[in-house]
């Protein structure tokens, strides 16, 4: 399938945009990716997630990596990002090989690809030459879907970022692997809707099987996104949600809404469509409204825009 770019500005990525001004860029990246999972599993689909938290507000420009009064990292969807450490320490290494080459933008595009392959997801070539945006705003970062939306709601915010309701059901795919708090779905198992009682499309066995899990008062227990498979990257995701084992309700609800159901079904049945198009979805994921060329900058430290 066709490669489709979502601005100009991906159209001056290029695949050799390191290979003389930082040749080791993706070695390093990649070393140090596979000692950070192998330390911490965990982090595998935090790295993942934190470059769609990243693409989702002004396209990946690294700028929910800022740390500062008011960023993108404050906003109440970021609190449970990770994985800015490993970013610092790639970051920390290509600024003593390369300094000043490798934006952060570059850096985190390339771990969400290492990562994915780390957990057994497909190999894509990663085009480089994004550079760092200078902005991070709180209040632009609520907007990142939270679970509780709507499939138009996901289908509109995707399609404003160039990607197109494919695009949101394989990225959907990544919850093939990682783990949710149980505050993103708890009024799925009592209180749907305001009404009392739970969702009415859960599997009962599942149900019950998640309430063991977030028993108690606390939110911050976690359950897998694939109760299945749950460190395995693979098609399942999609065979749970046709077995109503979605765990939010925006994955349970790509197998309810005509425009998303039959892509869910292909990708169940076919898993090897699902490897195939998950690489083609985060290369135009990774495409998402970059800045190139005089548009942005290079951070020497990623959580600060250069003095």
């Amino acid at each position: 399938m066709a490669v489709h770019h979502t601005e100009t500005g991906a159209n001056e990525l290029s695949f050799t945009y390191y290979a003389k001004s930082c040749p080791t860029m993706e070695a390093v990246v990649h070393n140090k990716v596979a000692q950070w999972i192998k330390t911490d599993p965990t982090l595998a689909p935090a790295i993942i997630r934190l470059h769609f938290h990243d693409c989702a507000i002004r396209g990946c420009d690294a700028s929910i990596l800022l740390n500062h009064a008011g960023s993108e990292r404050l906003a109440k969807g970021s609190r449970t990002l990770r994985g800015f450490n490993v970013i610092n320490d790639i970051k920390q290494e290509l600024e003593r090989r390369c300094p000043k080459t490798v934006s952060c933008a570059d850096i985190l595009t390339s771990a969400a690809r290492d990562a994915t392959l780390k957990v057994g997801g497909p190999f894509w070539e990663v085009p480089y030459g994004r550079k760092d945006g200078r902005v991070s705003k709180v209040k632009e970062a609520e907007l990142v879907p939270m679970g509780h939306e709507n499939i138009t709601q996901l289908i509109d915010f995707f399609q404003a970022r160039g990607l197109n309701p494919l695009d949101l059901v394989v990225l959907s795919g990544s919850h093939t692997i990682g783990r949710s708090t149980c505050s993103s779905f708890h009024n799925r198992l009592y209180n749907f809707t305001s009404k009392g009682k739970p969702d009415p499309t859960i599997d009962p066995k599942y149900l019950k099987f998640l309430k063991k899990k977030c028993r108690g008062s606390t939110m911050s227990k976690y359950a897998p996104l694939d109760a299945t498979t749950p460190t395995k990257f693979d098609a399942v995701y999609y065979k749970n949600l046709e077995r109503r084992m979605g765990l939010l309700s925006t994955d349970q609800l790509l197998y309810s809404d005509m425009r998303t159901a039959p892509i869910v079904a292909a990708l169940a049945s076919q898993p090897m469509l699902f490897s195939q198009q998950f690489a083609v979805s985060m290369v135009n994921l990774g495409n998402v409204q970059v800045l190139t060329g005089n548009q942005g900058e290079i951070r020497t430290n990623c959580n600060f825009v250069n003095l």
